[in-house]
C-alpha cells in the first residue's frame, strides 16, 4: 500500500484532496457550542391536581405513582416534586440506555394507574430536551401591558418566521382571563351562588356546527354562532334571581374585565415595564447562527418599530461561545506558525513544508469524522485540535527524516520514499498503539463531568488515526519529488543545528553519562523530586477542585419571603436591592477601562427565583448584565461581594443571595441530599448543617429546600348539623372553590390567543377568614345556609414544596463557595468529620448524601483513574511484545512519574488549583511521555546488545535519540505555548490541562534523558537485563531501532 500510493502519479494528491475538500464542506456544518452536547437523561412527567396543597399532591400524585414507575427498567432515580396544585415527576436514565424505550415505558406506567384523584389532570410525559439560552430581547413602551404584549407577540411570530430560530417565549405575563367577581352580598340579596351561574354561562355561550343545508343549488354549512368573547357580551347574559324570579343581567351582580390571572407575574428592564422575549436552542442548533438570525428580525424590527417602543438586547449567551472559540481558534493559528518555524529552522523550508501539510490534512479530515458522529465545534473539542499541533507532527517527522536519510546514503527517490516508510513503520505503529491505548480509554469517563471532557480523547484519537494515514499514504510520494533536487540544508539550518549538537555534545551527553555512573542516585533523586513536586498539594498549598471556577457576565440577586406574602413588600425589597445596584455601579464604574458602566443593565423578574420551583407574588430576582469579563477590570466575586455589603440585612426573608450566574459543568460546591419520613426532623437537620457551613470562611449562600408555605385554612364538616339543613360535603367543597379559586367554565380567544374565563368572589370577599366564615351554600329547598352551621374552620400552616427521592421525603442543603478561601473537598471532609457522626446518633431516621460537586468528582475521578490503568496495562502488554520482555517495559512506564514534577511546578507558578481538567492533562501526557523512553531503551538496548558497556550504550543512545526527543516536545509545548500564555479570563478554564501538557512534557522529557537509561542500568545490575546478540530471541524486528516517534536520522 505504501508503495502504491508513493509510486502512482495522481492516489496519494487524490487522498490528500479528498479529505481536504470534505473537511472544508463539512465545517461550516458543524453547529458551534461552548461545551459539547450531551444526549438527554431526564424524563418529566407533569401532573396538574388544581387547588390542592403540596401535602395533598405528595399523598395523592406522588405516593401512588411512585411503585408503578420504580418498576421501570433502566430507572436510575426517580424524584417527586410537590406543590401547590402540580406534581412534577422526573425519571433519570441509566446511563447508555436506549431513552426512546425508556420514555415510552414511563408513560406507559402512568397512563395504567387508575388511583390518582378525580381532580387531577392527565399526567403530561415529555423528554427533557437540552435547551439553551441563546439570547434575550427586552421589548418596553407601552403603559398598558396588553399593548406591550400584543407587540411583544408579533416580534416573536416575526422571529419564528425565521428557518433558523425555531424557540420563542414570552417571560414577563401571566395567563390573560376574562374575570367575572361577583359581589357576595348581592349574590345573597337576589338568592343566588356562583354554583348556580356557572351552568348558565356555559349555556349561553357557545358555537356549535348544525348541519347541512341541501338543496338544488348546493350545499351550505348551518352554523349556530352564540359563544361571548368580550367583556360586553358577557355583561349582556341575563340571569333569573331565585328569591324574585326577575331577569338581571350577569353584570348588575358582578364586576366583568379582562385582565392577567396573576399580576405579580411582570418584568422590568431597567426600571421599565418589559416583555421579555426569550429566545432559546435546540441542541442541534448552532447558537451562533440563531444569535445572527436574531440579530436581523431585530435590526428591522428597530427599524419599523412605533415610537414609543423600545427594543434591546438584554442577556446574549453566544458572547462567551465566540469569545471563548476566537480565543482557541487564534491561540492555534499562532501555535502552527511557531511549530513551523521551528521545523524551518532545524529542516529548512522545502522539508517543513511537507512534514507540516500533515496538519490540515488531519484536522480537516477530524472535521469531516465529527460531522459523521455529530460532534460540534467547541471547547473541548478545539482543544483536542489544539494539543494534537504537536502531537501529529511526530510520526511525520519520523517517516520524512528516515526517508531523507536513505536518500542521502544513496538510493533512489522512489526507494528511500517507500523504504524509509516501511523501516519506520512497526516503531511508529507502535508508537501510535501506545498512546491510543493511553487517550482512548478516556474517552469512558463516567459522571457530568467525564460527558464534557471525554471529547478530548475521542478527538484527540480521531486525529491521531487520520494523521496515521496522512504519514503512511500521502507523505512519502510528496517526498519523493522533494528529494529529486538539491539536499543540503540552508544556511539558517545549518547554523541551528551547529548550536543544537554543540549543546547536545557539551552538556547532555557528558550528563547522561554522570546519571549512568551514580544511577542509584540519580534513581533516588527523581525519587525525591516526585515527592518534592507533591509538597505543596498535600500540604495544601495547592488544591484539588473539580472543574476551573468560570467567569460570568450576569450576577443575580434572588429573592425569597415567606410564602403568602404580599407583591408590596416583595416590591419593597426589590427596590432595596436595585438601589444598592445603582450604588455599587456609581462606585466601581470609575474602576473600568475608559469609564463604561460595571452594569450594562439590569432585569427584574417577579415571580421567578431560580433557587426555588415556587412561583408566586413572594419572589423575585434581580438579574444585572455586567461589563464583559474579557473588558472589565472587577472580577465577579468583588461585585457580588459589593452588591452584597450594600445591601445590607434583608428582615423577613426566607431566603435571600446574590451570586454570579453559575456556568460549568461541575455540581453545587455544597449540595448534601437529607431523606427521612419527619420532615420537621429534616427541616432541623438542615438548619443545623446550614449552620455547621455558615462557620467555615469563604462558604456562603447556603440555603435548604424546605420552606414554610402559606397559612391553611381548613374547613371539616359537621355531618349532623349538615345533614339536617340539606347540605353535602360536595355542596360545600364546590361552593369553596368556585368563591375562592374560581371556576373555569369556558376558554375563548382572541387575536393573542386563549383566554379562560373565571368566575369567583370579588377580591374584597376573599381577604380574611371572615369571608369564608361568611360564605352561603345552599340547602335544602335553595335556602342560602352559613358555612358556620354545617363546618368548622381552623388555620394552620404546611409546607411550600415537599421534595421525594426514590420514595423518600427529602431536604437539599446547598450552598456556594469563594474558591480563593475555600474547598469544597475540605468542606465534605470536615463535614464527614465532625458533624456526620453525631447526627447518626441524634436523628437516626435521617439519612445523608453528599451529592454536587463531591458526587461528581468521585464519579468522574474514579472512572478516570480506572480507565488509565487499563491503558497502563495495554501499554505494559504492546511493550512487553515489543521488547520481548515482561521486565524492561517497566523502564520506559516509569517515566510517567516524572511528568507529576512539571505538573506540579507549573501549576503553582501559574497560580492554578489541580482540577479534574488537570488529571484528564497528565493522563493524555502519559501517552506522550511513553514514546520518549520508548526511544531511549530500545536504542541502549540496541547498543548494549552489540558488546558496548552499559555506559557507552547510555551515552551514544542519549547522543542517537536527544534531537528526535527534543524535537518533538518542542514542537507539542510550542503548539501549547500561545493558550498557556493567554490572559483572557475565558480560556482560564483550559489552562490546566495545556499546563499538564506543556510543563509535563518538559519535565518529564528533560529527566527522562537522564533518569531511563539509569533504570535500565540498574535493572542490567540486579540481572534483570542480559547482554544478548541481534539474532538471539530478543532481537528487534526491523525497523524497532527506530521505534518511537521519530526515527534517527
Amino acid at each position: 500500500m505504501i508503495r502504491l500510493f508513493a509510486v502512482h502519479p495522481t492516489a496519494a494528491n487524490i487522498l490528500m484532496l479528498a479529505l481536504l475538500v470534505l473537511g472544508i464542506a463539512a465545517l461550516p456544518t458543524l453547529q458551534r457550542d461552548t461545551f459539547p452536547v450531551t444526549p438527554p437523561s431526564e424524563v418529566e412527567i407533569r401532573i396538574a391536581y388544581p387547588g390542592a396543597s403540596p401535602a395533598e399532591v405528595e399523598s395523592g400524585i406522588c405516593q401512588v405513582a411512585e411503585d408503578p414507575l420504580r418498576a421501570v427498567d433502566n430507572l436510575d432515580e426517580l424524584s417527586c416534586l410537590s406543590r401547590d396544585n402540580m406534581a412534577v415527576i422526573v425519571a433519570m436514565i441509566v446511563e447508555g440506555a436506549d431513552m426512546t424505550r425508556f420514555h415510552n415505558d414511563l408513560k406507559a406506567a402512568v397512563d395504567g394507574i387508575g388511583q390518582f384523584p378525580d381532580r387531577a389532570d392527565d399526567p403530561v410525559t415529555r423528554i427533557v430536551e437540552r435547551v439553551a439560552s441563546v439570547a434575550s430581547i427586552a421589548v418596553t413602551g407601552p403603559e398598558d401591558p396588553k399593548a406591550l404584549l400584543s407587540y411583544a407577540d408579533m416580534l416573536a411570530e416575526r422571529l419564528k418566521a425565521d428557518p433558523q430560530i425555531s424557540q420563542v417565549s414570552i417571560d414577563g405575563f401571566s395567563d390573560r382571563e376574562i374575570a367575572i367577581e361577583f359581589d357576595a352580598a348581592l349574590l345573597q340579596r337576589h338568592g343566588l351562588s356562583i354554583a348556580d351561574i356557572v351552568p348558565i354561562l356555559t349555556r349561553d355561550s357557545l358555537d356549535v356546527p348544525a348541519g347541512t343545508l341541501v338543496g338544488r343549488q348546493g350545499e351550505a354549512s348551518i352554523r349556530f354562532l352564540g359563544e361571548k368573547r368580550s367583556v360586553g357580551e358577557f355583561d349582556a347574559i341575563l340571569l333569573t334571581g331565585s328569591t324574585t324570579g326577575a331577569e338581571i343581567r350577569l353584570g348588575e351582580v358582578a364586576t366583568i374585565r379582562e385582565e392577567f390571572s396573576d399580576l405579580a407575574q411582570a418584568a422590568y428592564y431597567n426600571g421599565d415595564r418589559a416583555a421579555i422575549v426569550q429566545v432559546n436552542k435546540t441542541a442541534t442548533q448552532d447558537s451562533l447562527r440563531v444569535k445572527a438570525a436574531l440579530d436581523k428580525v431585530m435590526t428591522e424590527a428597530q427599524a419599523t418599530a412605533p415610537g414609543n417602543i423600545a427594543l434591546a438586547i438584554s442577556q446574549d449567551s453566544t458572547l462567551n461561545t465566540r469569545d471563548r472559540l476566537r480565543i482557541i481558534g487564534v491561540n492555534g493559528i499562532q501555535g502552527l506558525v511557531l511549530v513551523l518555524v521551528v521545523m524551518w529552522l532545524f529542516f529548512g523550508f522545502r522539508f517543513s513544508f511537507w512534514v507540516a501539510m500533515g496538519l490540515p490534512v488531519s484536522f480537516l479530515g477530524t472535521i469531516f469524522a465529527m460531522q459523521l458522529l455529530g460532534y460540534t465545534i467547541n471547547m473541548m473539542t478545539m482543544v483536542a485540535l489544539l494539543v494534537a499541533i504537536g502531537l501529529l507532527m511526530d510520526d511525520s517527522i519520523v517517516i520524512s527524516e528516515n526517508i531523507v536519510r536513505r536518500r542521502q546514503a544513496g538510493e533512489r527517490a522512489i526507494d528511500a520514499a517507500v523504504n524509509g516508510a516501511r523501516q519506520v513503520a512497526p516503531g511508529v505503529v507502535a508508537s501510535f498503539l501506545t498512546t491510543v491505548m493511553i487517550v482512548g480509554p478516556l474517552s469512558f469517563m463516567d459522571g457530568r463531568i467525564g460527558e464534557v471532557l471525554k471529547y478530548i480523547p475521542i478527538v484527540l484519537v480521531i486525529t491521531l488515526i487520520v494523521s496515521l494515514f496522512e504519514a503512511f499514504l500521502i507523505l512519502p510520494h510528496h517526498m519523493r519529488h522533494s528529494l529529486k533536487g538539491d539536499l543540503r540544508p540552508n544556511r539558517v539550518s545549518r547554523a541551528v543545528n551547529g548550536i543544537f549538537d554543540g549543546l547536545r555534545d557539551r552538556v547532555v551527553v557528558p550528563l547522561s553519562g554522570f546519571s549512568l555512573r551514580y544511577r542509584y542516585a540519580t534513581l533516588g533523586l527523581a525519587g525525591f523530586l516526585i515527592l518534592l513536586s507533591l509538597a505543596p498539594y498535600t500540604g495544601g498549598f495547592i488544591k484539588y477542585q473539580s472543574f476551573p471556577t468560570l467567569e460570568s457576565d450576569t450576577v443575580e440577586a434572588r429573592l425569597l419571603l415567606v410564602q403568602g406574602s404580599p407583591l408590596d413588600r416583595t416590591e419593597q425589597r426589590v427596590a432595596k436591592v436595585v438601589a444598592a445596584l445603582d450604588k455599587m455601579n456609581a462606585q466601581l464604574t470609575p474602576d473600568q477601562p475608559e469609564g463604561q458602566p460595571l452594569i450594562q443593565s439590569y432585569t427584574v423578574t417577579y415571580s421567578a427565583n431560580a433557587d426555588t420551583p415556587e412561583t408566586g407574588a413572594h419572589m423575585a430576582t434581580v438579574s444585572a448584565k455586567l461589563l464583559p469579563a474579557g473588558t472589565r477590570s472587577t472580577d465577579v466575586g468583588q461585585i457580588v461581594d459589593q452588591w452584597k455589603k450594600l445591601v445590607g440585612p434583608m428582615p423577613d426573608m426566607a431566603a435571600f443571595r446574590i451570586t454570579d450566574k453559575e456556568r460549568g459543568a461541575g455540581g453545587k460546591p455544597i449540595d448534601i441530599r437529607l431523606q427521612g419520613d419527619d420532615l420537621d426532623q429534616l427541616r432541623d437537620t438542615a438548619k443545623e448543617m446550614r449552620k455547621f457551613f455558615r462557620d467555615f470562611e469563604g462558604v456562603r449562600d447556603v440555603t435548604f429546600d424546605l420552606q414554610p408555605g402559606k397559612s391553611e385554612y381548613i374547613i371539616t364538616m359537621r355531618p349532623v348539623a349538615a345533614s339536617a339543613l340539606g347540605v353535602s360535603a360536595q355542596d360545600v367543597a364546590t361552593q369553596l372553590r368556585a368563591g375562592f379559586r374560581g371556576d373555569t367554565p369556558l376558554e375563548v380567544r382572541d387575536g393573542l390567543g386563549p383566554l379562560d374565563v373565571v368566575a369567583r368572589l370579588a377580591a374584597e370577599n376573599r381577604m380574611s377568614m371572615d369571608d369564608i366564615l361568611d360564605l352561603r351554600i345552599p340547602g335544602a329547598g335553595g335556602a342560602l345556609v352559613p358555612l358556620t352551621a354545617v363546618a368548622d374552620v381552623k388555620q394552620g400552616r404546611g409546607f411550600a414544596v415537599i421534595n421525594r427521592v426514590d420514595g423518600q421525603r427529602t431536604v437539599a442543603v446547598q450552598g456556594a463557595i469563594n474558591a480563593a478561601v475555600a474547598n469544597s473537598r475540605e468542606l465534605m471532609e470536615a463535614l464527614q468529620a465532625d458533624y456526620l457522626p453525631g447526627l447518626a446518633e441524634k436523628r437516626p431516621g435521617v439519612s445523608v448524601s453528599i451529592l454536587g460537586e463531591a458526587e461528581d468528582t468521585a464519579t468522574t475521578g474514579s472512572s478516570l483513574a480506572r480507565n488509565m490503568i487499563i491503558g497502563l496495562i495495554g501499554v505494559y502488554l504492546i511493550l512487553s511484545f515489543q521488547f520481548r520482555s515482561f521486565i524492561q517495559p517497566v523502564v520506559v512506564i516509569a517515566a510517567i512519574p516524572l511528568s507529576l514534577i512539571g505538573v506540579m511546578w507549573g501549576h503553582m507558578a501559574l497560580g492554578l488549583q489541580i482540577s479534574l481538567p488537570s488529571l484528564v492533562g497528565l493522563a493524555t501526557l502519559a501517552g506522550v511521555v511513553v514514546n520518549d523512553s520508548i526511544l531511549l531503551a530500545a536504542f541502549m538496548k540496541d547498543r548494549f546488545a552489540q558488546g558496548e558497556d552499559m555506559l557507552a550504550a547510555g551515552q551514544e543512545a542519549v547522543r542517537d535519540r536527544f534531537r528526535s526527543i527534543f524535537l518533538t516536545s518542542l514542537t507539542t509545548v510550542v503548539g501549547l505555548g500561545p493558550l498557556l500564555l493567554e490572559q483572557s479570563t475565558q480560556a482560564q478554564f483550559l489552562r490546566p490541562i495545556v499546563a499538564s501538557l506543556a510543563f509535563g512534557l518538559t519535565g518529564a522529557t528533560l529527566l527522562a534523558l537522564f533518569v531511563t537509561p539509569a533504570v535500565l542500568a540498574i535493572l542490567y545490575d540486579l540481572g534483570l537485563v542480559r547482554r544478548e546478540n541481534q539474532t538471539e530471541e530478543t532481537a528487534p524486528q526491523d525497523g524497532i531501532a527506530e521505534t518511537g516517534r521519530i526515527a534517527d536520522a
